[in-house]
C-alpha cells in the first residue's frame, strides 16, 4: 500500500477522475508491480479488502481467477463502483473463470445498470467467440427497445454487443446496421484520428471492410 501511495500522481488522478476512477497510479507502473509479485491469491484478497481502487486493480492482476466462487465475483462487482475496476474484474477475472456464463445470464437482467452492463460485456464476448445457444434476434430486440434511453455504461455495453453482432454475424448485419442508424447512439462520440468510431454502423462497416480486405 505504501508503494502504491508513492506512485500517486495528481495529474493522472485528474485524468482518471474524469472517467469516474478515483486513483492516480500509472497503469503501466501498476502492471510492473504485478509482474514482480506474480500470482498471489491471498495477497489479492487482502488488497481487495482495502477498498482502495489502485489496490483493487493490483489485486485483479495478481489473483488466480479460477479461485473465486460465483458469489465472490457477484459481490466484488457490486461493491466496486470504479469503472476501471469493474472492467478489469470482468475481463481479467470473470471471463477466465468457470462462472462466466452463469453470471452473464444473472447480470443481464439485473436492475442495477452497472451490473447489467457487465452482463452485456460478457454477452459481447460470447457473440464474438462462442455464439452457440445465444438468441441473437432476441438480443437485438432488447437493444432496439432499451439502448437509446439506457444509462451511459449500460448503453455503451449494449452498443458494443450490437456492433459485435453486426460484425460477426452476416445474417443479422443489416438489422444491426438499421438499429444503429435509427437510434443514433454514440454518433457524435469524439473519436481521435485513425481510431474507429464507437457508432455501431461505422464500427461494423469498418471491421467488415478490414475482414474483406484480408
Amino acid at each position: 500500500m505504501a508503494e502504491l501511495a508513492a506512485l500517486e500522481d495528481p495529474r493522472a488522478r485528474e485524468v482518471n477522475e474524469r472517467h469516474g476512477d478515483d486513483h492516480g497510479v500509472n497503469l503501466g507502473k501498476l502492471r510492473a508491480i504485478a509482474k514482480r509479485l506474480k500470482t498471489q491469491q491471498d495477497l489479492a484478497r487482502e488488497l481487495w479488502a482495502t477498498g482502495d481502487t489502485a489496490a483493487r486493480l493490483l489485486a485483479l492482476l495478481v489473483c488466480r481467477p479460477k479461485a473465486f466462487g460465483r458469489d465472490d465475483l457477484d459481490a466484488m462487482l457490486r461493491e466496486s463502483r470504479a469503472p476501471k475496476v469493474q472492467d478489469w474484474l470482468v475481463n481479467y477475472v470473470v471471463k477466465k473463470g468457470p462462472h462466466a456464463d452463469e453470471l452473464r445470464v444473472a447480470w443481464l437482467s439485473d436492475p442495477d445498470p452497472v451490473v447489467a452492463s457487465a452482463g452485456w460485456a460478457l454477452t459481447s464476448e460470447r457473440v464474438a467467440k462462442s455464439p452457440e445457444g445465444l438468441d441473437l434476434p432476441g438480443l437485438l430486440d432488447v437493444i432496439e427497445a432499451e439502448m437509446k434511453d439506457a444509462p451511459d455504461r449500460l448503453q455503451w455495453a449494449m452498443n458494443t454487443c450490437l456492433a459485435h453482432i453486426g460484425i460477426e454475424h452476416a445474417a443479422y448485419r443489416a438489422r444491426a446496421l438499421e438499429i444503429g442508424e435509427r437510434l443514433q447512439v454514440l454518433k457524435d462520440y469524439p473519436t481521435p484520428p485513425g481510431c474507429t468510431s464507437p457508432f455501431a454502423p461505422a464500427w461494423i462497416n469498418e471491421m467488415v471492410r478490414r475482414q474483406d480486405s484480408t
